[in-house]
């Protein structure tokens, strides 16, 4: 039984509800003192010119304090992972049935968007963007997700996919679906390279490592430059063809065959389509190895390794799988983003895209794939509808990133529930409810 409130107790919740928003709007007030209280300016004779903000420091300092009481409040309604206490059951299977639909309709729409924003050129290079961040996030979802292990430098997988097509095409000229599979087995076999150095690693040590990984990839790529092409990249990489048929205004191009008037419009419902198609076989196949004797051992390794270990189940093959098998992924995001772009540099390939990547794993729910999705959907297109804020948007961005994990922890769609349970055990404990052992 909750115990009834009180007014001495309203009066004692409410004091801490102000002292702490009291508290924070200190905090904010002192970080936010000298990076808005007080600007610079170089005069006309090179001096510097300062002047005062309290205005906006005031605001910033106001809304952060309200906010606080805000988040308190809405904290002490809503239960630690997201869950209203006091939530109808019809408004509970509501929310069940939408869930179950939500998938359906995200690939309905996603089928669509090309037919719905086909004069919308801006609509469909951003669709083709969450697109491939929600392949990148399928992709590391297996590793940090299903396996359990920080990757800090999934950017390096990226960029060894999109450097192993661009070279093999631009040298050999070999088409786009020769070196997909191609660009995908480098990928995996640099990804088992990662995986021998940390096998006897975890936590933050793993995390060090794998990003210092990423940055050996990007430093051998800005300084081989006989190879890579060095800071200036490489340019001219071919674009993909449908079987053979080029998308070009040519006579033998697809809209000659047709008969149709030819668009550069065709290229990008292409582009859409083809990373639509490659982003549902990495779901695809990640769901049909979840299920796989592999797939348990990935969910054992994350769960505990130690018990893991003690089961028999060999940690080395295990953790090599994972790396070999998110890195493949990440092999084939990066072919198409170079096929797409026509021109690839080491700029593309930062630690700012591995953290990326890895916040839409964790915003969507470590090991959940619809919420990889979704957090790549709200992460990359939500990003966009703030643009007119300008450089407010990072701040909307934070404060929303900030919340979430406070109300939902295990990210918008938390799965760290055991996809496989033992009948015997469960109609054990069933029985053992009935007869009043529970």
């Amino acid at each position: 039984m909750t115990k009834p409130t009180t007014p001495a107790s309203r009066v004692s919740g409410a004091a801490f509800i102000f002292k702490k928003a009291a508290i924070s709007a200190l905090v904010a007030l002192v970080l936010f003192s000298l990076m808005i209280g007080i600007r610079t300016e170089a005069g006309p004779t090179g001096q510097l010119i300062y002047w005062t903000r309290f205005d906006d420091l005031a605001s910033v300092v106001a809304i952060v304090f309200g906010g606080s009481i805000v988040v308190e409040l809405l904290r002490r309604w809503w239960g630690p992972l997201g869950t209203p206490r006091l939530v109808p059951r019809q408004l509970q299977s509501s929310l069940a049935l939408a869930r179950k639909l939500l998938a359906p309709a995200l690939l309905i729409f996603a089928l669509l968007v090309p037919v719905i924003f086909y004069n919308q050129r801006y609509i469909l290079d951003l669709g083709i963007l969450v697109l491939t961040y929600v392949m990148l996030g399928w992709g590391l979802n297996v590793v940090v997700g299903l396996a359990g292990l920080l990757d800090l430098g999934y950017v390096a997988f990226y960029a060894v996919g999109a450097y192993s097509y661009a070279l093999l095409a631009t040298h050999f000229g070999l088409s786009f679906w020769v070196c997909l599979p191609l660009a995908g087995i480098l990928a995996a076999f640099w990804g088992m390279l990662l995986g021998f150095p940390v096998l006897r690693l975890r936590g933050d040590y793993l995390a060090i490592v794998t990003l210092a990984f990423g940055e050996i990839i990007r430093l051998v790529i800005v300084n081989w430059e006989s190879l890579t092409g060095g800071p200036n990249g490489v340019s001219g990489i071919p674009r993909p063809t449908l079987f053979g048929i080029p998308l070009t205004p040519a006579d033998d191009g697809l809209a000659a065959r047709l008969g149709i008037e030819f668009s550069p419009t065709h290229r990008i419902v292409f582009l859409f389509y083809l990373i639509l198609a490659l982003a549902l076989l990495t779901n695809w196949v990640t769901i049909r190895l979840r299920r796989l004797p592999i797939g348990r051992a990935w969910e054992a390794l994350r769960e505990d390794e130690v018990a893991c270990r003690a089961l028999g189940i060999n940690i080395t093959t295990t953790k090599l799988t994972a790396f070999a098998t998110g890195a493949m992924f990440g092999g084939f995001a990066g072919a198409f983003f170079a096929t797409r772009q026509g021109f690839i540099s080491p700029e593309s390939f930062t630690f700012q895209e591995s953290a990326l990547v890895l916040a839409i794993v964790v915003l969507g729910g470590m090991g959940s794939q619809l919420g990889v999705a979704l957090a790549a959907l709200i992460m990359i297109g939500g990003f966009e509808l703030f643009r007119d804020l300008e450089q407010y948007r990072m701040l909307v961005f934070g404060i929303a990133m900030v919340l979430l994990m406070i109300w939902r922890p295990r990210g918008l769609i938390g799965h760290r529930a055991p996809t496989v349970y033992l009948r015997q055990s469960q109609a054990i404990s069933s029985d053992l409810v009935k007869e009043g052992h529970g």
